[in-house]
């Protein structure tokens, strides 16, 4: 089984945003140490809780110190931009790293409603609904297949890191993703760690797979939140941070990644708000192990991409470390 890690740039509680993204650079450099499949650097706007508002800038500086490490996109909302800049920006990234760059592609805004339409592309109507038209447009671009007389078509040939192109996949937590990922045959990542009941999608999306040229076969990868400590205990106290954001989540309020300290306090005292969870595998090396098997079975994934939120890098960096020994010699096909 692969292992993979997709990184939100978290922002601690008085942190600056710029040591947030020097973090993860740091991150990257681990990953590859650490042999892990793939570096993604996630996209979000407008947030005091994660810095990485322009994944492929994180993946330029990443490929500088780093080289063998897949990086990818974990995504690119494609909503927010001309399909042409996408199919620029990783031509260009594909041709300074090739053979390692994969173009991770979402539909979900990654911001708060007036941050999306700030960001829009076109401002005649809020959120035009026509991704499926804007990936054919992407796709045509990087395989330079747009069709006769399409008045774009010409432009294909002129990608700047042509003849290298990205890897293509499409991400979501929805059945719809999983029908333009299986329609178009391209590999397919669920985020497990926004839509814990994925494994009848995955299922779908294998069923429904089209073979095409980006792939023969379907392929899945699941986004696992998990975090790994030298005992439960510190691995469920590291956790708290995760849990009081996501209580603040789900009133609408984003907020910096507090201390496990600052968290405890704070789930004691709103014992109630802290009932709905998502799946969080958390905890020593050996149960760690155990559930992102479990969850990699329960999906049929081909591979697990694992992502968290903690207040500390040095623990962040410690838990992908604790899950590389606990998984070595028995992963990362190359």
């Amino acid at each position: 089984m692969r292992l993979s890690i997709l990184d939100q740039s978290p922002i601690a509680d008085g942190m600056a945003a710029a040591t947030a993204l020097a973090n993860s650079i740091d991150l990257a450099r681990a990953g590859e140490r650490l042999g892990y499949h793939r570096y993604w650097a996630a996209e979000h706007h407008s947030s005091p809780a994660l810095a990485g508002a322009a994944p492929e800038v994180l993946l330029a500086a990443a490929g500088a110190v780093t080289s063998r490490i897949r990086l990818g996109s974990g995504g690119i909302m494609l909503p927010h931009y001309s399909p042409l800049k996408v199919a620029e920006t990783f031509s260009l990234l594909s041709g300074l790293y090739p053979g390692r760059v994969d173009l991770g592609l979402g539909r979900a805004p990654g911001s708060d409603q007036r941050t999306a339409f700030a960001l829009q592309r076109d401002r005649r109507q809020p959120s035009p609904n026509d991704f499926p038209n804007q990936l054919a447009e992407l796709l045509g671009y990087l395989e330079d297949d747009l069709p006769a007389g399409h008045p774009f078509a010409d432009l294909a040939r002129s990608l700047p890191g042509r003849p290298e192109i990205p890897d293509v996949w499409l991400l979501g937590s929805s059945p719809d993703s999983a029908a333009w990922a299986a329609e178009t045959g391209l590999p397919y990542c669920f985020a497990d760690f926004i839509n814990s009941d994925g494994a009848a999608i995955a299922r779908q999306y294998r069923e429904a797979f089209q073979p095409s040229v980006r792939a023969a076969a379907p392929y899945t990868m699941v986004a696992l939140w998990t975090v790994c400590a030298d005992t439960d205990a510190a691995a469920e106290r590291l956790a708290l941070s995760s849990r009081m954001m996501l209580a603040h989540l789900l009133q609408g309020v984003l907020i910096p990644v507090p201390s496990p300290e600052t968290a405890a306090a704070w789930l004691a005292a709103n014992p109630h708000a802290a009932q709905r969870r998502r799946r969080m595998i958390a905890g020593s090396p050996a149960p760690v192990r155990a559930g992102i098997a479990a969850a990699v079975a329960e999906y049929g994934a081909d591979e697990a991409m694992l992502v968290n939120i903690v207040h500390d890098h040095a623990a962040r960096v410690r838990s992908y470390e604790l899950v590389a020994d606990v998984f070595a010699g028995h992963r990362l096909a190359a």
